[in-house]
């Protein structure tokens, strides 16, 4: 069992639970993930590590309640207990030193990108971040950012916070303005992963992104994460969560992770009248 110590709401529908989970903080490294179960009952779910604290014992992790399992998450309170928390698991996030390097964090990609700037911070690079969302109340973590970036830069697709526009025109300036950049690295949506990737393949800048594909035991047993890179298939669970953004397969990706989206609604349909208190057979779909 792994108690909840603080549980924080960062923006609409994003909450931040610092855990006690003793093995996996002292061991975490940034671009790593865990394994949630909630209860007997639930399935297993990755959540990338947004923060750790070896003398504390803790690991932070950063949910958005999209489905039924981080909508229960959701419902947790400090003090109550996550069954199970198994990881560290994936590969680090690679490092380099006294270069200039791009993080880019999308929505919830803001969490698991700030550990990886700070590291790359702490190994002299000059890092220039670019942090965005839908709008301005899914944003979080700017300080947080501004505090291990040497320029940080904001946008909002509507424009409701920083520049309005994609995470792609920020860089794009940088790219276009002659700025000698060693590294681009990415965690976000897939569709914003596949464009701003291509947006710097002509000019040659390295682009490392982290995969978010359907995983279930997270150790390369089941195969359920396997994602094309290169024209090879790897597991984003054991050869991953990042590899190179210009080799990997976004389409493939992208139709992987639709593939049980009915089935996603109907369990939070289901969840939803359950602890509503109305009888399953009023909604809208068959039971089954």
């Amino acid at each position: 069992m792994h108690r909840i110590v603080r549980k924080i709401e960062l923006a609409s529908g994003t909450t931040l639970f610092e855990v006690e989970a003793p093995d996996v903080a002292r061991k975490a490294r940034p671009g790593q993930f865990v394994i949630v179960r909630i209860d007997d009952a639930g399935e297993r779910i990755p959540l990338t590590i947004a923060d750790y604290d070896g003398g504390k014992g803790t690991v932070t992790l950063v949910a958005l309640s999209i489905g039924k399992t981080t909508t229960m998450l959701s419902r947790l309170e400090e003090g109550d207990s996550i069954l199970d928390l198994a990881g560290p698991l994936g590969n680090p996030a690679e490092m380099i030193e006294n270069g200039t390097v791009v993080c880019i964090g999308g929505g919830l990609g803001i969490a698991p990108i700030y550990p990886i700037a700070r590291e790359l911070k702490a190994k002299g690079n000059k890092v220039i971040s670019i942090i965005g969302a839908r709008t301005a109340s899914l944003l979080f973590w700017e300080e947080k950012m501004r505090a291990v970036s040497d320029e940080l830069h904001i946008v909002t697709d509507d424009g409701t916070a920083g520049r309005k526009g994609f995470a792609v025109h920020p860089l794009m300036d940088l790219i276009n303005a002659g700025v000698k950049l060693d590294r681009v690295m990415i965690i976000g949506s897939a569709i914003m992963m596949k464009v701003t990737a291509e947006a710097t393949r002509p000019h040659g800048v390295k682009t490392i992104v982290s995969l978010n594909p359907i995983m279930v035991d997270g150790t390369g047993m089941c195969g359920s994460c396997r994602v094309t890179v290169g024209g090879k298939v790897k597991f984003a669970c054991v050869d991953g969560p990042e590899f190179d953004g210009h080799q990997v397969d976004f389409d493939e990706l992208m139709a992987r992770l639709r593939m049980y989206m009915d089935q996603e609604k109907l369990a939070l349909e289901k969840y939803t009248h359950q602890i509503e208190g109305v009888p399953a057979c009023l909604s809208s779909h068959p039971q089954k």
